[in-house]
């Protein structure tokens, strides 16, 4: 059996990606090749929900106080205190 040899930087991704994987949640798939392409489709998804809640939070603070509530006072006649 031939033994390929594997960098140093191919493996610290390989050990990430398995990680990764395993952060992702059970490991599903008959094989580890399907077991990857389940772990992509999931950080696709995780990416996506990521994207969609900071453009939330991005219009909410965008859109924070464009309507004011209170009028503002222009001129007190009398004195506040």
């Amino acid at each position: 059996m031939k033994r390929l040899m594997i960098f140093p930087r191919c493996q610290t991704i390989h050990k990430a990606w398995r990680l990764w994987a395993k952060a992702l949640g059970e490991k599903d798939g008959r094989t580890d090749r399907e077991a990857d392409t389940i772990a992509g489709i999931r950080t696709f998804i995780l990416i996506s929900y990521m994207v969609t809640n900071v453009a939330i939070v991005a219009n909410a603070v965008r859109h924070w106080d464009d309507v004011k509530t209170v009028p503002p006072v222009a001129q007190c006649d009398q004195p506040l205190l």
